[in-house]
């Protein structure tokens, strides 16, 4: 036997080391990235907040259900004679009980920006985008009926829900993406804005203004927040060596 056949034989004895094999995912996976009072204490508690008013919603008297939705919505006549009060309930409620729908979608857009920048930040997002698209959609329509353009019936319809504030927010995340992805992902925001327009009674006065608010939102996201995020987030302290970053989300 050879000098060289020795070692050879000897490492032929010795035992396979073991090979990682890696697993599919399990539940605790998808689990982590639900909304929880931990990790995402605005979008958990939003969500329970709109779970409460929409049970309110569901077993309360209609009359009374009515008249609570009456001075929440955001429509022109209440933004004139309450605006404060109308500007800060109508995001209490849900237009339909689909909040299970609801809660995929906070998870989808809300729950990630809040992760990755803190509750605050996610809630002043959210909240900006509401104000800021009820007032460039309604103020509009109150000038035409102050003009006698619109009737004064233009001014009183139900105005309520969460859909500026959910499309601010993905127009943020939206610009943190990079390449075809942000490309790919804008385009989906602009096919489900037309589509629940076109869902709706697409001729009508409230479903244009609703349209126009879906946009406004998801540019007002994309435009302004998005490269004031994406700012903070390069900023930030680099982690020391041997600290395990946070994980994106994004």
């Amino acid at each position: 036997m050879t000098g060289e056949a020795q070692p050879m034989l000897r490492k032929a004895g010795q035992p396979i080391p073991g090979v990682a094999v890696p697993h599919p995912p399990g539940s605790g996976y998808f689990v982590r990235f639900v909304p929880n009072p931990k990790s995402t204490p605005f979008t958990f508690g939003y969500l329970v907040l709109l779970l409460g008013t929409t049970l309110l919603l569901k077993f309360a008297d209609p009359a009374v259900s009515a008249k609570l939705l009456q001075l929440s919505s955001t429509d022109a006549h209440n933004l004139w004679r309450r605006p404060l009060t109308s500007l800060l309930t109508s995001a209490l409620w849900l237009s339909d009980e689909g909040w299970l729908a609801y809660v995929v979608i906070f998870a989808i857009a809300v729950a990630p920006l809040e992760r990755r920048f803190g509750a605050r930040r996610a809630a002043t997002v959210f909240f900006s985008g509401h104000v800021l698209a009820t007032l460039v959609t309604e103020l509009p329509v109150m000038a035409l009926i102050s003009t006698h353009v619109l009737p004064g019936s233009a001014g009183r319809w139900l105005d309520i829900g969460v859909s500026y504030g959910f499309f601010t927010t993905a127009g943020a995340l939206l610009f943190l993406l990079r390449g075809r992805a942000r490309l790919g992902a804008l385009a989906a925001v602009e096919a489900f804005i037309a589509a629940i327009w076109l869902a709706d009674a697409p001729a009508s006065l409230d479903s244009v203004v609703t349209l126009l608010g879906h946009a406004v939102a998801a540019h007002f996201g994309l435009l302004f927040w998005g490269p004031r995020l994406r700012r903070a987030s390069a900023g930030r302290t680099r982690i020391p060596a041997g600290r395990q970053a946070p994980e994106s989300v994004v």
